[in-house]
């Protein structure tokens, strides 16, 4: 019954399904990712759409496993041991090979190196790591957070002043070296206290807005559901304890308050579930990835949602779709310490549970998530003020938005459409020469996305079959020039 309710399921982070046995490129690539990021599952015997159990023979299925095993071992360093099944549904034999997360990341292929082998799971799609990331694995192997890394070329003071008021109405104590030592914002290194990343990200000192210009939250109010016309917008770019505050009485100015009478008393209740989204504020400034270049955290607020959009992929073993248990797991060691010394984070792991309690309250709020390419995005979404139809649509477009944005072979073959091409043409333009790959990583999942359409569909095969993009593909297009979705 698991297994059948697991074939229903999209492909995505942790599920991939191959009708017939991939690549061997592709393969490597889709264990290399699972093993660097939260594992995860490829079934081979399975087509994905539409979604059938086709099998493979008997006289195939232990060739299979045997090859599967020799490709890994011969093509992956450090080694990674996936665990091989044969599966019987529908009286139908299907190779199930499980990855589970590795304890020697980075892997990656032996032909490329790390440097151009290394692969993670960015929604269903594997991208190759780019520097910064293969950085952050390296820090997760050493079980080490980016905020606790020292600076060694910065020696000036920095300006704590509003932290170390804070921290002394709060605390009660000075905020002096020993205790910023002790809190790990201060690091010894050969008879010298360094600062952290941490320290510099919480502090007020003109060199966070230099080193970290983008450690910064951008709030705004569109007018309807899309961005094309601000209401009102807001940086806070101020440290880091600061921002969270400010981010949510950003949302509280621009949403309402409703008044029931329940007898004799009078009951109030904001439009939105207030404590959820002011947890899912924290968490995005708390559990971001400060590493990441060029990304800043994100509040939009529009006429149907509000959404929150944070840098870094969600931590491998955080499952929202289990929001009831207890989850915890810390991105950043000393400034989620640091907030959870001041009071500003409940006990370890009740941040999921206080959302899907308060969420119980607010029946005409649904929550969504996403991850958006190298982003977290959460939508509270309010069915009771759109119609139906306006509803279906917005949560269509989140969805296909994070869809595009987690394949950039989407974005490319938008931008090089043109009227109306063959294949071929498209093809030549994206200066690909592999037709398979053109049309499974591009053509064919555009298609699903209904971004662009045939101008014969009767016709699929026709040799003069063109392409040209739907209106929800030009849509898109257009929203790419966007600086808020970049």
């Amino acid at each position: 019954m698991k297994l059948k309710k697991l074939f229903k399921q999209p492909e995505g982070r942790r599920l991939e399904f191959k009708e017939t046995f991939p690549k061997k490129s592709d393969l490597c690539k889709t264990i290399i990712a699972f093993a660097n990021d939260a594992g995860g599952d490829i079934f081979i015997g399975v087509k994905d759409s539409p979604r059938e159990i086709i099998g493979i023979s008997e006289d195939e299925i232990f060739i299979i496993e045997e090859k599967i095993s020799n490709i890994v071992f011969d093509n992956c360093y450090p080694i990674i041991n996936p665990d091989i099944s044969i599966v019987n549904m529908d009286n139908k034999l299907v190779l199930k090979v499980r990855v589970y997360r590795g304890s020697n990341i980075p892997y990656y292929l032996k032909s490329k190196g790390k440097a151009k082998g290394t692969y993670i799971r960015i929604g269903s799609s594997n991208r190759q790591a780019n520097d910064e990331i293969i950085q952050e694995l390296e820090r997760q192997k050493r079980h080490i957070s980016f905020d606790s890394e020292p600076v060694f070329d910065i020696t000036t003071d920095l300006n704590l002043d509003k932290v170390k008021s804070l921290y002394f109405n709060t605390i009660g104590a000075e905020l002096d070296t020993m205790s910023l030592k002790k809190l790990q914002l201060l690091k010894p290194f050969q008879d010298e206290l360094k600062l952290t990343n941490a320290l510099i990200l919480i502090s007020d000192d003109p060199l966070k807005h230099q080193l970290f210009p983008y450690a910064k939250i951008e709030c705004a109010r569109f007018k309807g559901s899309t961005v094309d016309i601000f209401i009102d917008r807001k940086t806070m770019d101020g440290n880091l304890l600061e921002q969270v505050e400010q981010a949510y009485d950003f949302v509280l100015r621009h949403i309402n308050q409703s008044a029931e009478t329940e007898g004799v008393y009078t009951k109030t209740q904001w439009q939105y579930p207030i404590k959820a989204i002011r947890e899912v504020i924290r968490n995005a400034v708390i559990h971001r990835d400060y590493s990441l270049i060029g990304k800043d955290i994100k509040v939009a607020i529009y006429d149907h949602m509000i959404e929150i959009t944070s840098p870094g992929k969600l931590l491998p073993s955080v499952d929202y779709n289990d929001m009831e248990s207890r989850q915890s797991e810390i991105r950043n060691r000393v400034i989620a310490p640091f907030f959870k010394h001041l009071g500003l984070i409940d006990q370890w792991g009740n941040g999921l549970k206080l959302i899907a309690d308060e969420l119980k309250n607010y029946n005409k709020i649904a929550l969504k998530w996403f991850e958006v390419g190298l982003q977290f995005q959460v939508q509270f979404l309010n069915t009771q003020q759109a119609t139906d139809q306006a509803t279906d649509q917005a949560t269509d477009q989140a969805t296909d938005q994070a869809t595009d944005q987690a394949t950039d072979q989407i974005k490319q073959l938008l931008t090089n459409m043109s009227g109306e091409m063959l294949s071929s043409e498209l093809r030549s333009s994206l200066k690909l020469k592999h037709n398979p790959t053109f049309r499974n990583n591009y053509l064919i999942p555009a298609l699903k996305l209904e971004l662009i359409e045939m101008t014969k569909p009767d016709k699929p095969k026709s040799p003069t079959q063109k392409y040209r993009l739907t209106s929800k593909g030009k849509e898109f297009r257009e929203n790419l020039c966007s600086s808020w979705l970049h």
